[in-house]
């Protein structure tokens, strides 16, 4: 990760499970490992040590993992607990938590990002910003 090139895993010793280009999953992706998607997954990606998406892979859930590496696409939610890296041409929507966070030119992020050197920093970071009240005035009726 972080090489300039997308490959590459966290810790060489694990296994790395692969969704292949004409794979369709959908469900819950529960990675002890690493794992390399080129295909297409419905649902959330967690506890990974290495995600990497690959140009033709996408993702349309939340993905939680230590290490993330994306050039293909993700709709969802994004908690990377050491770095995430946005390659050329790939394409994010959704909220994104990571301590390190490396944009290629010509990726596109679109959403909010908290970044933290902390462990576990507080979730509060990305909740939602509560919209003003309008006031409507209780004219209607009333001369």
């Amino acid at each position: 990760m972080f090489n300039g090139k997308g490959s590459g895993t966290a810790g060489g010793e694990e296994g790395l499970t692969v969704i292949g280009a004409e794979a369709r999953f959908h469900g819950v992706l529960n990675v002890k490992g690493s794992i390399r998607i080129e295909g297409c997954v419905e649902g959330d990606v967690t506890d990974a040590t290495s995600v990497e998406i690959g140009k033709g892979g996408r993702v349309k859930g939340n993905v939680v993992a230590e290490v993330l590496s994306v050039a293909g696409e993700i709709v969802g939610d994004v908690t990377a607990a050491r770095s995430v890296e946005l390659l050329k041409d790939c394409r994010v929507q959704g909220r994104m938590k990571t301590p390190r966070l490396r944009i290629d030119d010509g990726a596109v992020f679109n959403g909010q990002c908290a970044m933290s050197s902390e462990a576990g920093f507080v979730d509060a970071e990305l909740a939602p910003q509560p919209q003003p009240r309008r006031h409507e005035a209780a004219t209607a009726g009333h001369k």
